[in-house]
C-alpha cells in the first residue's frame, strides 16, 4: 500500500524554524524564501524512525509528497538535499514535489494540513498529522503497526 508523507511540519520542523527566523530577523516576511531554509530544517521527533519502519515493512511503500514553496525556487533542490541527508538515496528516489496532492494515487496521505494543496480531494485516507487522532509519529506508527 502506498503511503505519501508530507515534509513541512510532518517530517521536519518548518513552523519552529520559521518562528525562530522571524524573531531573529522580523524584516524578512517569508523566512522560507531565504537560501538554506529548507535544507537546514530539523527532523521532527520520531519522523526518521517512522519512515525507516515503513520502508522496512513489507506492507507499505512510502513516498514523500511535498508542495513547493513559490517564495523560494531553491526549495526544490533544498528539499531534495534534506531528504538525502536525513533519509538517504532510497527516499530521494521516492521524493515527489507537487502543488496538488490529489493528483497522486495511493492508499494513505499523512499531512498536517487538510486543505490548501487539495489534500481533502486525495482519493485515499488522509491522516491529519498533529490532530487529536494523530498528534505525533508514535500515533501514526501505532496506526500502521510498524
Amino acid at each position: 500500500m502506498i503511503v505519501y508523507i508530507d515534509m513541512d511540519d510532518v517530517l521536519c520542523d518548518f513552523s519552529g524554524a520559521s518562528k525562530r527566523e522571524l524573531e531573529r530577523n522580523p524584516s524578512i516576511k517569508f523566512p522560507q524564501s531565504q537560501y538554506g531554509f529548507f535544507a537546514n530544517l530539523s527532523p521532527l521527533i520520531g519522523a526518521i524512525e517512522a519512515v525507516n519502519a515503513l520502508l522496512a515493512s513489507e506492507q507499505y511503500e512510502p513516498y514523500i509528497l511535498t508542495a513547493p514553496s513559490v517564495k523560494n525556487p531553491l526549495c526544490y533542490t533544498e528539499k531534495r538535499v534534506w531528504v538525502g541527508n536525513h533519509l538517504g538515496m532510497e527516499m530521494v528516489n521516492r521524493l515527489i514535489i507537487s502543488p496538488n496532492k490529489s493528483l497522486l494515487k495511493g492508499e494513505f496521505l499523512i499531512d498536517d494540513n487538510i486543505t490548501g494543496r487539495c489534500q481533502s480531494e486525495f482519493e485515499g485516507e488522509l491522516l491529519h498529522f498533529g490532530s487529536n487522532k494523530y498528534p505525533d509519529w508514535n500515533a501514526v506508527r501505532a496506526y500502521f503497526q510498524v
